[in-house]
């Protein structure tokens, strides 16, 4: 979906990129839309914006669970193209705005010769898939009012898992070992679960996960780039993150960090802003991260025509 704004074009345009899992181009979960809501407010703003089905979702064709992200970085330069050959687009001012897993793939498109002009990342990981799953289990101990010694016991035995996983490539046998790590771990769930999480845990995307490390590429990204975070987002903590994607990024030609007060990894508000519909408060895309991105944007396409 093409979303141009009013007026005489060319215009600058973006390309919208979904966070990882299977979803719709407007990222839909239940009736919160982030990627329909800040399509909406760019268009409305003199960008122009495209944003696609993943793949097997609504229109599109493929299935999501098969392509890992050198695949999905396949779509997303085909959406750049896209845009650049239409005449209502400024085929100079053409970016990527990703959130999560998309806004790492938005960093490998800028690693590509055929980059974007500029990237926003919202949430994007800057620690490898390994040290990011461990990290997680950490920070979930301690939200649990777990002790130190329950913390490093709880993180070892996922490091022992992940560990499996990458040095056993055989599916068969790395399920069935996973699955019998997964009941000592947690002796309440039965083995049909705990199978059913390890044929989750063995996937190729998900081994690719693991071993995809950000940093990598970073130093290839010459295009600015803004990396936004949440300082509620308790799945990418934002200093961690923010800090090792700038510490990647020195060849860029400019690299602005921002940390969202209140906004959690979907990039809602603090609910204390959000609308109330019938009594019951909704869910609200972050209005100081829509303004942020729509103000860097406008930037970028000034200076690009200089």
């Amino acid at each position: 979906m093409l979303t141009v704004p009013a007026g005489e074009g060319p215009f600058p345009a973006v390309v919208l990129i979904s966070d990882m899992g299977a979803q719709d181009r407007d990222a839909a979960v239940g009736d919160y839309r982030p990627m329909g809501v800040l399509a909406d407010f760019l268009t409305r703003r003199g960008i122009a914006v495209l944003r696609f089905d993943d793949r097997g979702v609504g229109k599109s064709g493929g299935d999501y669970n098969e392509a890992t992200p050198p695949a999905l970085l396949t779509d997303l330069q085909a959406a750049m193209q896209a845009l650049r050959s239409r005449p209502e687009i400024n085929a100079a001012k053409v970016g990527v705005v990703g959130h999560g897993e998309g806004g790492n793939l938005a960093l490998l498109a800028a690693a590509e010769e055929e980059a974007p002009n500029f990237v926003v990342t919202m949430a994007a990981s800057g620690l490898s898939g390994r040290d990011l799953v461990l990290q997680q289990q950490a920070d979930l101990h301690r939200s649990l009012g777990a002790s130190l010694t329950q913390m490093q016991i709880g993180v070892m035995r996922r490091q022992a898992i992940l560990d499996v996983i990458r040095q056993t490539p055989d599916n068969t046998k790395a399920q069935r070992l996973v699955a019998i790590m997964l009941r000592e771990t947690n002796p309440s769930i039965d083995m049909a679960t705990a199978k059913i999480s390890a044929s989750l845990l063995t996937t190729d995307r998900y081994r690719y996960f693991l071993d995809f490390n950000p940093a990598d590429k970073l130093p290839s990204v010459k295009c600015p780039v803004l990396l936004l975070s949440g300082t509620a987002d308790t799945y990418i903590e934002a200093d961690v993150n923010l800090n090792s994607l700038q510490r990647g990024l020195k060849s860029s030609s400019s690299v602005n960090t921002r940390k969202l007060t209140g906004v959690n990894h979907m990039f809602q508000a603090d609910p204390s802003e959000w609308t109330v519909v019938n009594g019951q408060p909704q869910p609200t895309f972050s209005a100081q991260a829509q303004e942020a991105i729509r103000q860097w944007i406008i930037v970028q396409a000034t200076e690009k025509s200089k």
